[in-house]
């Protein structure tokens, strides 16, 4: 990816970090947070990947978030000098839960219960 199209993506980041975070007043939103942004080769699309707190359903996040994509687009239009603002896609990040669970499971193994009673894994 060349450095202008890395720019723009940590652009892109930070604004709709701001605006998904203050700036939206959806309650399906929450606390959700852009951890990432990765701009496709035809810059067209932008994939937006979302931290989610665990009370919200995820879900029903990605589906508001699709739905505010056209306001964040024209949002976007204002604040940014980008020729075109690429098309929204979110999803969830679920790096972050993968670390969780296994921080989970270290923390099992380490006190001596490598099973987990609830799953039985």
């Amino acid at each position: 990816m060349d450095h202008r199209v890395e720019r723009i993506a940590e652009t892109l980041r930070d604004e709709l970090s701001e605006m998904i975070g203050y700036e939206l007043a959806d309650p399906r939103i929450g606390s959700a947070t852009v951890t990432e942004v990765t701009i496709s080769p035809d810059k067209r699309h932008a994939f937006v990947r979302i931290r989610m707190g665990p009370e919200v359903d995820a879900d029903e996040t990605l589906t508001a978030l699709g739905h505010a994509s056209s306001y964040l687009r024209r949002e976007l239009a204002k604040r940014i000098e980008v020729y075109r603002i690429p098309e929204l896609h979110f999803e969830a990040d679920i790096a972050s839960k993968l670390g969780g669970r296994m921080d989970h499971l270290l923390k099992r193994i380490k006190k001596g219960r490598p099973r987990d009673s609830e799953t039985g894994q």
